[in-house]
């Protein structure tokens, strides 16, 4: 897929992988539909996009299922049907199991999957009456395996990598693809964001460790180009996929001592 000219939708689009995605597809020439709940902050991202008053902001919570149906007419009234919809947004958690609240719990898979999925949904006739278009899916190395503190958020990646999975199957002969990334650490504000057992956030104003941001997103914008089914994106850790499939039992041992 050439990105130049094609109309590309990318939720979590504020800061993070979002906002590196975004400057980096406008340098090729997308045309880009930016969403997150804070609209100040999509407008400075657009500002720092190339070509600026060629993309929309369109503002979207995915926690709130109205809010993604107005934001799909929206954007098809706008724009017409989009070529590539990148599901970035997301919440990330630090709390034990045993300790998150299920309104936290139902929280993140709201946003994590049924957002995804519902915006999915709402865009995908479109471009099976086109026969042609591509939905990424931002997963998690934690959509292949689980650690601690991190259950109902690595719960809701694996439930991404189920249903998008079927998805691929189901739509391949439409002509639309389906790809699926897996970053490790990235130096986003995910810690920040990350919810608490009793829902509250984080708050520390310390980045995650890791790859920058801006070398993830030209790793996904890579595998758009050369239409990838799934991609893991990331340093050391991304030998974490393997360890659990070929030595298992090892696996569990270290990651039950590690600290992530």
């Amino acid at each position: 897929m050439i990105l130049r000219d094609r109309r590309m939708w990318i939720t979590g689009a504020s800061s993070g992988i979002g906002e590196a995605l975004a400057v980096a597809a406008s340098r090729r020439g997308a045309r880009l539909i930016l969403s997150a709940r804070r609209t100040p902050k999509l407008e400075a991202v657009r500002e720092r996009c190339a070509r600026a008053d060629e993309h929309l902001v369109q503002p979207l919570d995915l926690a709130d299922p109205e809010s993604i149906h107005e934001a799909a007419a929206a954007v098809q009234e706008e724009v017409g049907a989009v070529d590539v919809l990148v599901n970035n947004a997301g919440i990330s958690q630090r709390g034990s199991a045993a300790d998150t609240e299920m309104d936290v719990v139902r929280r993140i898979m709201e946003v994590n999957f049924f957002g995804a999925v519902g915006l999915t949904r709402a865009m995908l006739p479109s471009m099976q009456e086109r026969g042609r278009g591509r939905v990424v899916v931002v997963s998690s190395l934690v959509g292949k395996f689980g650690t601690a503190q991190r259950s109902s958020y690595a719960a809701s990646k694996h439930a991404l990598h189920g249903w998008f999975d079927s998805l691929r199957a189901e739509v391949h002969d439409d002509g639309v693809g389906v790809t699926i990334v897996c970053p490790g650490f990235v130096k986003t504000n995910v810690v920040q964001n990350a919810l608490r057992a009793d829902g509250s956030t984080i708050g520390d104003p310390d980045k995650e460790s890791g790859l920058p941001p801006e070398d993830c997103a030209d790793a996904i914008l890579a595998a758009i180009e050369d239409e990838r089914d799934e991609i893991y994106v990331g340093g050391w850790e991304i030998a974490g996929v393997y360890a659990k499939r070929f030595v298992p039992a090892l696996f569990r041992r270290v990651i039950r001592n590690l600290d992530v």
